[in-house]
């Protein structure tokens, strides 16, 4: 799945968790959207230095995520569930927009080299 255009409006603090050699960081997001969603989202281990290091509150990003669940029973024998949404890639949309614009651009500078060509039309 992904998010496309969400702008990043919190990033918190990279937890480091020894005895099970884990990292992660809870960062939010808000979608552009008729109405408006803020989500907030898990990146882990690698991924979780990443988002802090190249991103910053106010970027616009596209974040592909996936969906975790997990059952737990508590000691009075009752099951809760939790939900997380796992951020494992995330970059800038404006750099996915200039990066299409190259590749546009590649595409039809061959088309304008050759006008000297024996094409009637």
């Amino acid at each position: 799945m992904e998010l496309k255009n969400v702008e990043i409006i919190k990033i918190g603090e990279l937890k480091t968790f020894p005895n099970k050699d884990f990292t992660c960081v809870e960062w939010v997001v808000k979608t552009k959207e008729q109405y408006p969603q803020t989500i907030q989202l898990q990146s882990n281990k690698d991924k979780a230095d990443n988002v802090i290091k190249y991103n910053k509150v106010g970027d616009v990003v596209n974040v592909s995520i996936n969906l975790r669940g997990r059952e737990w029973t508590n000691k009075e024998g009752e099951t809760k569930y939790f939900n997380t949404i796992e951020a494992w890639k995330v970059f800038k949309a404006e750099d996915a927009v200039k990066e299409a614009a190259k590749v546009i651009d590649n595409i039809l500078e061959p088309i304008g080299e050759n006008e000297d060509n024996d094409l009637p039309f």
